[in-house]
């Protein structure tokens, strides 16, 4: 399953300039996604951190990893915001963060379904950059109605 960038939208409650996955590549039997990411030069962070050496955040890419996760989780559910759930992050452990992240680069974001329970979903998450390691998160998600 691929998913163009107008139609994440359907999977997530994101909106821009909070929305961090540009397109999905791939969704293996609703076990594993593949999300990218693409760095603008025009990120708003970016003119902060760091003013002549913008490096993106760390911060960000666990949200974009969220995100697919995410996206991962309502396609394997069969649900969309739009009946009334919502996927939120409520969890981060084991994060590791190998290399920086620049305006141009071009992410792949990777995750993998671990467990569920009660609607919390737990992913094993990684970020690559050139299929090269950035970053490695275990994300926990969990289903909830949205009001």
């Amino acid at each position: 399953m691929k998913i163009k960038k107008e139609d994440i939208k359907k999977y997530l409650p994101h909106r821009e300039p909070f929305l961090f996955i540009d397109e999905v590549l791939e969704i293996k039997e609703n076990k594993e996604i593949h999300a990218t990411k693409l760095i603008s030069e025009d990120e708003y962070f970016l003119k902060g951190h760091f003013p002549n050496n913008p490096i993106f955040p760390g911060v960000i890419i666990i949200e974009a990893l969220g995100q697919a996760s995410g996206i991962l989780g309502f396609v394997s559910m069969n649900k969309t915001p739009e009946e009334g759930s919502i996927y939120v992050l409520a969890g981060v452990d084991k994060v590791r963060f190998r290399k920086r992240v620049r305006p141009g680069d071009n992410i792949d974001l990777i995750c993998k379904v671990v467990s569920e329970k009660r609607g919390i979903w737990k992913f094993d998450c990684r970020a690559e950059l050139n299929n090269k390691l950035i970053c490695t998160a275990t994300i926990l998600c969990a289903d909830r109605k949205a009001k």
